[in-house]
C-alpha cells in the first residue's frame, strides 16, 4: 500500500497542469515578464527538467535581455526533448541577439526540420541571413514566412528591406505598399518606402512619404535627414537646410548630419557656414576622408589654397587609393602656380585610373 501511495505522489510532483502554463503564457503576452518568471521559478524549483516551463522561462529571459540565461534554459529543455522546434527557435533568437548569427542559423535550421510550417523560424532565419549579408537566402525565407502566413506588416516589411538591398526597388515598393495597407500607423514603413521612391527617382513621392513618417513620429532625426536628401536632389536647398537643422536639433552627435548640412550650405554659397559644419563633423569623426574633401572644396571656393591642400593631404593619408583626391589636390596646386607638385599629383591620379588627369598632364606637365 505504501508503494502505491508513493508512486501516486511522484506522479503529482512531475505534473504541471495546463492551466498553470496557460496563465503564464497570458502574463507573457501581456508583457508581465516578472510575474511570469516568478511562476516559472516555482515550477522549476520543484521540477527542474519540466520542458515546457523551461521553454517559457527561456523565452522570458530572452525578452528581458538575459540571453545567456535564455540559452541555458532552452538547452536543458532540448536535453529533455531534442525535437522541440519552439525551443530551437527561441534559442536561435538569443544567439542572434548576442551577435552569433552563424550559430543561430543552426538552431533555426533544426526548428524548421522539426516543424516545416514554423513561420517565425523562417522569419528569424531570414533575419540571420540578412545580418550575414546573404540577401538572396533571406529573401527566400521571408517569402516562405509570407506563404505560410498569416500575412502581416512585419513580414512584408522584412521582404521589402531585403529586396531594397538587392536593388529591386520597384518590388520593394510593392512590399512596403502591402505593409502600409496592414499598418498605417508606423512611420518607419513610410520612411523605408520613401527611400525606395528616392532610389527610383520619384522624389515627390519620396518627400510625401517622409512627410507622413514625420507626422507619425516627429522625433526621429533620420526622417528629417532623408527628406532633406530628397529635397537636395530636387535642388530645394533652403527647405533641405531647415530639415537638417531639425535633424541636428534632435541628434547633435551625428557627424554625417553636419557634413550633409555643410553640402547644402555649399550649394547655397554659404562657404563659411559649410566650413563650420565640416569642421564640426571632423571634430566628431576625424577618420572620414569625405569630410576633409568637402571642407577642401569650400576652402578652394574662398581661395584658401593652403587650407585646401592641407585637407586633401589628410584625406589622402586616410584613403590613399582615391585618384579623385590626388586630382583635386593637383588642381589646387595649379591655382597656386605650383605646377611641379601639381604634376606629381596628376601622375599619381593617372596611375590610380583617373581619365581626367591625362588631359591635365598634357596641359600642364612637360
Amino acid at each position: 500500500m505504501m508503494k502505491i501511495l508513493f508512486a501516486a505522489m511522484l506522479m503529482v510532483s512531475t505534473f504541471v497542469h495546463g492551466q498553470d502554463l496557460e496563465g503564464i503564457r497570458k502574463k507573457i503576452k501581456a508583457s508581465d515578464y516578472n510575474g511570469a518568471r516568478v511562476d516559472l521559478n516555482k515550477i522549476l524549483d520543484a521540477q527542474p527538467r519540466q520542458k515546457q516551463a523551461l521553454i517559457l522561462r527561456g523565452q522570458v529571459r530572452g525578452y528581458q535581455g538575459d540571453f545567456y540565461g535564455s540559452i541555458a534554459d532552452l538547452t536543458v529543455a532540448l536535453e529533455v526533448d531534442s525535437t522541440m522546434a519552439e525551443a530551437y527557435n527561441f534559442r536561435g533568437e538569443s544567439k542572434m541577439n548576442l551577435g552569433d548569427d552563424e550559430a543561430a542559423l543552426g538552431d533555426f535550421n533544426k526548428a524548421i526540420k522539426f516543424n516545416a510550417k514554423f513561420a517565425d523560424a523562417y522569419t528569424n532565419r531570414g533575419l540571420a541571413y540578412f545580418n550575414l549579408e546573404a540577401f538572396q537566402e533571406a529573401y527566400l525565407d521571408f517569402s516562405k514566412a509570407l506563404e505560410i502566413g498569416p500575412a502581416d506588416a512585419d513580414k512584408y516589411f522584412n521582404r521589402g528591406v531585403v529586396r531594397a538591398e538587392l536593388e529591386e526597388f520597384v518590388s520593394a515598393i510593392d512590399d512596403y505598399n502591402k505593409a502600409i495597407e496592414l499598418d498605417k500607423t508606423d512611420g518607419v514603413l513610410y520612411n523605408y518606402r520613401g527611400v525606395a521612391f528616392y532610389n527610383t527617382g520619384q522624389l515627390e513621392k519620396a518627400i510625401a512619404d517622409y512627410n507622413e513618417a514625420i507626422r507619425l513620429n516627429a522625433k526621429d532625426p533620420l526622417f528629417y535627414q532623408n527628406r532633406a536628401l530628397a529635397k537636395s536632389a530636387a535642388e530645394d536647398f533652403k527647405s533641405a537646410l531647415d530639415d537638417y537643422n531639425k535633424a541636428i536639433e534632435l541628434d547633435a552627435e551625428d557627424p554625417d548630419m553636419y557634413n550633409l548640412r555643410g553640402v547644402v550650405k555649399f550649394n547655397l554659397q554659404d562657404q563659411d557656414g559649410a566650413i563650420a559644419d565640416y569642421t564640426k563633423a571632423i571634430e566628431l569623426n576625424d577618420t572620414n576622408p569625405m569630410y576633409f574633401d568637402n571642407r577642401a572644396l569650400s576652402r578652394m571656393e574662398k581661395e584658401d589654397y593652403a587650407g585646401a591642400v592641407e585637407d586633401y593631404t589628410v584625406s589622402i593619408e586616410l584613403f590613399p587609393g582615391d585618384p579623385e583626391t590626388y586630382f583635386q589636390r593637383a588642381m589646387v596646386k595649379v591655382a597656386m602656380n605650383n605646377k611641379y607638385d601639381a604634376c606629381l599629383d596628376f601622375k599619381r591620379a593617372e596611375e590610380l585610373g583617373s581619365a581626367e588627369a591625362k588631359a591635365e598632364i598634357r596641359k600642364h606637365c612637360k
